[in-house]
């Protein structure tokens, strides 16, 4: 279960959006997050305190000095923890998951200044696909486990790389997609859809007729079901954040093309080989993975909403690959990715895990406030130097101080973060990662160092 507040942005976009420049698209839709349309907020004070964080959101990105630091709690399983129950519940009983968040925000949100949305997935959706890349709580790992656990395979071989490249659809359909979901093994029984052209081809739909295939879509109708399930349940809390007076942004989901090959298909050690064994069909399908990704985002009917693209940075990492690998195999196909969509307006927002510090001072190559990043363990004061100029910075109170620390030593180093990388306006104060349970004390001290230290206006 994902659950935004956004609620507000129109579906369609101006007329002349073909002949507007990236500058002006990338201020539409900021003035569209800055006054949203169709949120009937509780109160007048909820307006304008929607109406402050909003501004104080596109100022920093702007890479201005807002009114004062922006803070992004990192509130993590607390609200579930709270209610008592843990992520293994939430996923399988809707309701308690979402009733433990609404009594979070109603005893919190007013004195953190911050709205804790629902963060999780349908533990049912997940049995009835029979997923096999991750395990959850209660399938494959104990029922008390606090998350997923990735499962590393090779689940594109290297020889397939070819069908990968000439029909992407075709190898995601019958290939990729039955190894990763048992429920869709009985796709492999079909041949590639491009074959149907006249009627001496309807023989294609015989696999229909197999208990397999039949088992399959019947699951299909089962997940669609329980989605409804969802949605019904979920409905109570939907535009409650911005209606309390929270902003949220319309965002894409968005993955560096190396990503997306070494995470889930060739897997690490596959990825690794292929840049020294086969590296010109590597770069050849890292561009197909990008038009793909990118044709993902503009096509989505959901584009004219969007704010940003969020982006997991993985193996682009500090050591995970040299600076030349870097600026061959991952950095060309993801600025692709976001020369596109800073051209449509949208900003770029890269959580970059690891460390990044060998990488700082290649990435400045965007417009002034195009881009946002979110750094879990780099050099924050070398990225405000090399970085500050034209990028919004977030991050990184370290995940352990949070969790374990006491609260004076959590708003001494906010403090050190803010007044250094807080000049000029374009940080963000936020945890570099947000997983766990938090004290709230803790978080309590990272909103009061905001407000003792962070203020650049009254």
């Amino acid at each position: 279960m994902v659950m935004s507040n956004f609620t507000g942005m129109q579906s369609t976009l101006p007329a002349d959006w073909a002949q507007m420049t990236p500058a002006q698209k990338r201020q539409y839709r900021l003035d569209r997050y800055l006054n949203p349309e169709g949120v009937k907020f509780v109160s007048e004070e909820a307006k304008k305190n929607y109406k402050i964080r909003a501004q104080r959101t596109v100022d920093v990105l702007n890479v201005k000095e807002p009114d004062r630091v922006p803070v992004v709690l990192p509130v993590g399983g607390l609200p579930l923890d709270q209610a008592g129950i843990n992520m293994h519940t939430a996923m399988y009983d809707y309701e308690k998951a979402i009733q433990a968040y609404i009594k979070f925000n109603e005893k919190y949100s007013a004195e953190l200044e911050f709205y804790a949305s629902p963060m999780t997935f349908p533990g049912k959706v997940l049995d009835l696909l029979d997923y096999k890349i991750y395990a959850w709580p209660g399938h494959g790992i104990p029922e008390t486990a606090p998350g997923w656990q990735f499962i590393e395979g090779e689940y594109m071989k290297a020889e397939e790389y070819d069908d990968l490249i000439r029909d992407p659809s075709d190898f995601w359909m019958r290939t990729y997609l039955p190894r990763v979901f048992g429920i869709f093994e009985a796709f492999k029984t079909f041949g590639p859809i491009t074959g149907v052209t006249e009627n001496v081809h309807i023989p294609y739909f015989m696999p229909l007729a197999t208990p397999k295939m039949q088992d399959s879509l019947q699951r299909m109708i089962d997940i669609g079901k329980e989605y409804q399930r969802l949605a019904k349940v979920g409905a109570q809390f939907m535009g409650k954040g911005a209606a309390n007076g929270f902003p949220v942004g319309g965002a894409a989901f968005g993955k560096a093309p190396f990503d997306t090959l070494g995470d889930t298909l060739r897997g690490t050690k596959g990825i690794i080989e292929d840049m020294f064994r086969r590296p010109k069909k590597l770069l050849e399908a890292l561009d197909v993975i990008a038009d793909l990704s990118i044709n993902e985002v503009l096509k989505s009917p959901n584009f004219p909403r969007l704010l940003m693209v969020h982006y997991p940075l993985h193996k682009g990492a500090d050591g995970w690959m040299s600076e030349k690998q870097f600026d061959t195999f991952y950095w060309p196909s993801l600025k692709k990715m976001m020369d596109a969509f800073i051209n449509e307006g949208l900003i770029q927002s890269h959580f970059a895990e690891g460390s990044y510090n060998t990488r700082l001072h290649k990435v400045d190559q965007f417009p002034k406030g195009t881009v946002l990043w979110y750094f879990d363990r780099t050099d924050m004061f070398e990225a405000k130097k090399k970085l500050g100029a034209n990028c919004c910075i977030q991050g990184n109170v370290p995940s352990s101080l949070i969790l374990t620390g006491s609260a004076k030593d959590v708003k001494e180093y906010c403090r050190k973060l803010i007044v250094e990388c807080g000049k000029g306006g374009g940080y963000i104060l936020s945890a570099g990662t947000a997983g766990g349970t938090p004290k709230i004390e803790n978080l309590k001290a990272m909103l009061e160092a905001v407000r003792e230290y962070g203020i650049y206006r009254k």
